[in-house]
């Protein structure tokens, strides 16, 4: 049983988005294959791996006069696949040396290491056949390593190389050698791939599976790992020396385009008052209060053993003083929830409470009383979710995205402080998809979301929405943008957008910053930032300063790893892009190439016509936009006129792009700012070389063009390519996405029309805010479809409706039986049968809705019952249903024991069935019958009574299930709120007239 929970959590970490502790932060790609195999056989889990590297390792001569924590040492280099001789060539012989460092000498070590992994084993007679399998294919050196609580093989050889080649002084060896060191180690790397290869095989060979498990490998997350030659190296600190250097090194005080490597004062702060161990979390929340301080909730990691946090902590950013807020009544432990402050309160939402247990709850807590509330929300149903995106804009809150079990969500909710309520948003536009780990922050009326991770990939998409008219666009940006990435840090400081950290790792020394106004990129790179691993941390502005909490990474088998709170002076940085962007501006006025300078004096101009538009609108170039107009090219330059629109943001993308002449000319819709200043451009040469060149670009150099094009160079190459304005004759609008109730309108309308039924049936079909989704099923209301003419065409309609819905199953509720069992009377319209799977607050439930009802009333109180402190206690639910509060009881409350009552027969089978789906069947015993007949006596701490209208009928019966001490009784029922004095003292006196007749004072 150990060995299957530990390998179910080794398979956890593998899967998860998060970076593990290896120097690369993934699974190495060429042995994926083969740890699938391994970790598909019920007998073995691999704990870590290796599939073989090149590297050059620097470790401290003198390693006794070091910290214990210095002695592993730091790579300069590594390569998980065959090198090129010359590559370390620039990295050991730098051709402008730093000077010597005041750090003690390094020994500088090449090496090549082959493959190794670590494999646990069920027991050893399965890790000796693994043992023999290994050693068969040429892994000579595997054995087992461990046989005491667990059985823990090597797999492994022989293969190794070692060579030193001097020390950070100065190396001993010539660049000859060490090219044909490298060719050496190459030879080996190739002989330690075909032995994995045949490993490989004959594991196949002998029963093991080749199904691919998903699991995180490679620099851009899941999937593919993608190289270009720079990108090999790893580099993960420079070694300081005045003979050898780090990449950093070799970049230092050199700038590429908008990238820049300066020395940026980013400095580890100094705390007082509580332990920096505190702030040492990750997935936590930090929220700007009070100017200068920063409140922070939530996370994992902190003081002592590394767990799921509920504490509140407050960091003075200017004096460095860490303080814990002691509240009573805090939300439960979280990690992955976002917190937003709106005046002097901080809301929470979501979050992750274990992975099972996913929240949609929203608590607030008052700064200024320093008291926490749950807050009972309104409106639209809020699902579940972690690791989304908030931002504030006025009063109102808006969420994005996140993920629920397996599901990504892709809607936009906002949630009105003011009212308590939640609404989901309709939105148009250009949509982002289904994201979680992503960004999002407000400026004025705009919410800007970067990054995020889709389950294929992360993403590098910059997103903005307009809060006022509901609009989606996706932005369009210049120069070098942050690399797609997932888990990172988003600010707004002044008119900068910054972009920091995240998954993959790679660029971790990386801050980007986009000026808002004139949306270009800057990219800025710090030397003293590579020692913090800023993944899923926070990044608040206080004042001029950017400060930075937590962060790190946790792995199944290399233990945990926290970054340091950490500061950077942002005026600093503004700085610096803005002399980045001066610099930019001049280059690019004695650029040749991309205009003649014939035109440079009309061309220039378009700089200034954004701000001009309107007058142009209103002069001879309003005449023009009356109609729809597109661009037309030949087809030889569509593909480069279509880049170039799309990369300044000129296409239309609200109608269609369609063919003329025989496919001879492609016609481009554009924008009405694209008509204003295109006809303005006088026309260059006939067909340039630009564009006749275009067709022999490499794909390297189209990328560049595109990348550092400026809007006076893409009029002007357009022009040269023959580009000419037309009026759009087709018109052919791209449909925005309709919302069901409109879609369902549009389909049933003509069904009524064809069967000559009155047109004012429409009127009845259900609001979206109406209908209910349990598991894959949508349930109608019971108000909708009610005249018996709908009856006459259901055959036709019904799968009409549940096309629109976007659902296979259809069904509508009718009224609960007013019975005992208050069975359900659920009609099936459209599917085969009623049982369904519904998720909620992490705990499945299963019924058939055809013959059960399911209470959505009393979400609330489930999560109240779950957040109980029921450990080594006994618990008796007198109505349990399907188990909407044993449920929780047993796997939130963590109850000893649960007796479940239950008459009505459906509901006990869904009751046994979701006992053992959610592995609590060992701690209930369900008890079937009239609960006055059937329940326990005396050995209840609690007694659940959750019948509504009322549960008076059992409350006797509730008094004799109590303890001889006494216990508690959770009285639920229906009552006016002008009635709940009376109600509260009509259960009281009962209760106690009950007690006493029992002998219970």
């Amino acid at each position: 049983m150990e060995f299957d929970k530990r390998k179910d959590a080794a398979m956890v970490a593998m899967k998860s988005p998060e970076p593990d502790n290896s120097p690369k932060g993934t699974l190495d790609l060429p042995i994926i294959p083969l740890l699938n195999a391994i970790n598909s056989h019920p007998s073995f889990f691999t704990t870590s791996s290796c599939s073989g590297r090149i590297s050059v390792f620097s470790h401290p001569t003198n390693q006794s006069a070091l910290k214990k924590k210095a002695k592993g040492g730091t790579w300069i280099f590594i390569s998980h696949d065959p090198v090129h001789p010359s590559s370390l060539l620039p990295l050991l012989y730098p051709a402008s040396p730093d000077p010597p460092s005041p750090t003690p000498s390094q020994n500088i070590v090449f090496r090549f290491e082959p493959l190794i992994i670590a494999v646990e084993c069920r027991d050893l007679e399965a890790a000796q056949s693994l043992v023999s399998l290994a050693i068969s294919c040429g892994f000579r050196e595997s054995g087992i390593t461990s046989v005491s609580k667990r059985i823990i093989i090597a797999i492994r050889c022989s293969i190794r190389l070692e060579v030193p080649l001097g020390d950070s002084v100065k190396l001993m060896v010539s660049k000859e050698y060490v090219e044909y060191l490298v060719g050496v180690a190459n030879e080996k790397m190739e002989a330690n791939r075909k032995r994995t290869d045949l490993f490989m095989s004959t594991l196949i060979k002998n029963g093991f599976s080749s199904r691919q498990i998903p699991v995180k490998g490679g620099v851009n997350g899941f999937g593919s790992e993608k190289y270009d030659e720079g990108k090999k190296i790893e580099t993960l600190r420079s070694s300081g020396g005045n003979g050898v250097a780090g990449q950093e090194g070799k970049l230092s005080s050199e700038t590429n385009g908008s990238c820049k490597f300066i020395p940026v004062n980013l400095s580890t702060m100094e705390t007082d008052g509580e332990p920096v161990d505190r702030l040492l979390l990750w997935g936590h929340s930090a929220c700007s209060v009070d100017q200068n301080k920063i409140l922070i909730f939530g996370g994992f990691g902190g003081i002592g053993r590394h767990e799921r946090r509920n504490d509140l902590v407050l960091l003075d950013a200017q004096s460095g003083m860490v303080e814990r807020v002691s509240v009573m009544g805090a939300p439960s432990a979280r990690l992955g929830h976002t917190a937003s402050v709106v005046g002097d309160f901080m809301y929470v939402i979501g979050g992750r409470a274990d992975p099972l247990n996913i929240l949609n709850d929203v608590w607030v807590f008052d700064y200024a009383k320093k008291e926490w509330k749950f807050l009972q929300c309104s409106g639209c149903l809020f699902p579940p979710r972690h690791r989304h995106a908030a931002a504030v804009v006025g009063s109102k809150i808006y969420v994005f995205g996140g993920i629920c079990s397996d599901k990504i969500i892709s809607s936009l909710y906002v949630l009105d402080t003011l009212t308590s309520e939640w609404t989901e948003i309709e939105t148009r536009g250009n949509r982002p998809g289904p994201l979680h780990s992503h960004s999002m922050e407000s400026n004025c009326s705009k919410l800007y979301m970067f990054g995020g991770y889709n389950g294929e990939k992360a993403l590098g998409d910059l997103f903005s929405f307009d809060v006022e008219t509901s609009l989606w666009s996706k932005m369009k940006t210049n120069g070098m943008a942050p690399n797609a990435r997932f888990s990172h840090s988003m600010f707004i400081y002044s008119n900068y957008l910054g972009v920091l950290g995240g998954c993959p790792v790679i660029g971790h020394r990386e801050l980007s910053l986009l000026n808002l106004l004139s949306s270009s990129w800057t990219t800025i790179m710090m030397k003293s930032i590579e020692e913090s691993l800023f993944v899923r941390s926070t990044a608040n502005v206080i004042g001029d300063n950017l400060v930075i909490v937590g962060g790190g990474a946790s792995c199944y088998a290399f233990g945990t790893k926290f970054s340091q709170p950490m500061k950077v002076d942002l005026r600093q940085m503004t700085s610096l892009c803005d002399d980045s962007e001066t610099t930019g501006q001049t280059e690019e006025k004695n650029n040749s190439f991309l205009y003649s300078h014939k035109t440079e004096d009309k061309v220039n101009q378009c700089a200034a016509q954004d701000s001009t538009f309107e007058e142009l609108r209103g002069n001879n170039v309003g005449l023009l936009l009356t109609e729809h107009w597109v661009l037309r090219l030949d087809k030889q330059y569509a593909k480069l006129g279509k880049d170039l629109l799309k990369k300044i943001g000129w296409l239309d993308l609200g109608r269609k792009v369609y063919t003329m002449e025989g496919k001879m000319h492609i016609c481009f819709p554009v924008t009405e700012k694209f008509c204003a200043i295109f006809e303005d451009v006088p026309k260059v040469g006939n067909n340039s070389e630009i564009c006749n060149d275009n067709q022999c670009w490499t794909a390297s150099s189209y990328d560049m063009l595109l990348k550092g094009i400026s809007t006076q160079s893409a009029l002007n190459i357009l022009k040269a390519c023959g580009a000419t304005m037309i009026v759009d004759e087709v018109v052919n609008i791209k449909k925005t996405p309709s919302s069901p109730l409109k879609v369902m309108k549009e389909a049933v309308a003509p069904l009524l029309n064809h069967h000559r039924l009155p047109s004012e049936l429409i009127e009845q079909l259900p609001l979206s805010c109406r209908w209910e989704r349990v598991g894959d099923m949508i349930i109608l209301p019971v108000t909708s479809f009610k005249d018996p003419m709908w009856d006459s065409i259901g055959k036709e309609l019904w799968p009409i409706v549940a096309k629109s819905l976007g659902t296979g199953r259809l069904a509508r509720q009718n009224r609960i039986a007013q019975t005992g069992t208050r069975d359900s009377k659920l009609e099936i319209l459209v599917g085969d049968d009623g049982w369904v799977d519904h998720r909620e607050n992490g705990i499945l439930y299963s019924f058939d809705t055809t013959k059960c009802m399911f209470s959505w009333g009393n979400l609330s109180e489930k999560l109240r019952m779950a957040r109980l402190e029921c450990k080594d206690q006994v618990i008796v639910d007198l109505f349990a249903g399907i188990g909407y509060f044993t449920l929780p009881f047993l796997l939130r409350a963590k109850a000893k024991m649960v007796y479940a009552c239950e008459w009505n027969p459906h509901a006990i089978e869904a009751l046994r069935h979701n006992l053992h789906a959610n592995s609590v069947a060992d701690r209930c015993v369900v008890l079937q019958g009239d609960n006055r007949v059937t329940a326990p006596k005396g050995v209840a701490d609690r007694v659940c009574l959750g019948l509504l209208p009322s549960s008076e009928c059992s409350w006797v019966t509730a008094v004799e299930a109590l303890r001889e001490e006494g216990g508690i009784l959770h009285i639920h029922g229906n009552v006016k709120d002008t009635e709940e004095s009376l109600w509260t003292n009509h259960v009281v006196h009962s209760v106690s007239d009950i007690a006493k007749s029992q002998g219970i004072t």
